[in-house]
């Protein structure tokens, strides 16, 4: 089984991903880390990050061992990855190796913002999650400054009205929910309560086959 997971940062999906994988002893993979480790490649060696070829490149030479790296999770390399996931040869480039996770036994939870749509349009779940932006810039303020970051609430609810802008309209793979996508409202479940919601989705989707 492929569960897809989509919807705008910060709303959770993250969490209900790994948990959900972990319900159904099922593989999580992130997408949203590889992008990031894609834009931190180019940020590592000072490079331009509106440059699509050194994008592209860096994204040919992915290495999955520094999908742990926790700069990864920083606000700076999140506004990056923004940038380098909206040039369609970098979308590409990365496509197979997500579909090859995605298709390896025993079955796989990928979350992102294309999985339902471009990455995987077949899977069996699709779920969207959505959560208001005020909560989703208390989450990401919150969690930034657990890692020591020095952030501001507004600036980070800023942040994120105009990267969804920019995701929700760019010409490859724009962040919508796909059509058979069941929608899932995070804003103000806990994380016990967001899991149960999205495995009654699961499991009923699973009753009607």
């Amino acid at each position: 089984m492929i569960i897809a997971i989509d919807g705008p940062a910060a709303s959770g999906k993250g969490t209900l991903g790994k948990r959900l994988a972990h319900h159904y002893g099922y593989r999580h993979l992130d997408t949203g880390v590889i992008y990031r480790a894609v834009a931190h490649t180019l940020m590592e060696a000072g490079a331009d990050l509106n440059d699509e070829a050194l994008a592209v490149a860096a994204a040919l030479e992915l290495d999955p061992e520094r999908f742990g790296n926790p700069v990864l999770k920083t606000q700076k390399v999140g506004d990056a990855a923004s940038v380098v996931s909206a040039f369609p040869r970098v979308r590409e480039a990365l496509v197979s190796f997500q579909r090859q996770f995605a298709a390896d036994p025993p079955g796989a939870v990928l979350d992102g913002r294309d999985i339902g749509t471009v990455i995987c349009p077949d899977a069996d779940v699709k779920i969207f999650v959505i959560a208001d932006p005020r909560v989703r810039a208390q989450r990401r303020t919150l969690e930034a400054r657990s890692r020591g970051e020095d952030a501001d609430e507004d600036a980070v609810l800023a942040d994120i009205l105009k990267r969804d802008e920019r995701d929700q309209n760019r010409s490859t793979a724009p962040l919508r929910a796909a059509p058979d996508a069941h929608t899932l409202d995070n804003s103000y479940l806990d994380i016990e309560a967001g899991v149960r919601a999205a495995i009654a989705i699961v499991e009923a989707v699973r009753a009607k086959r």
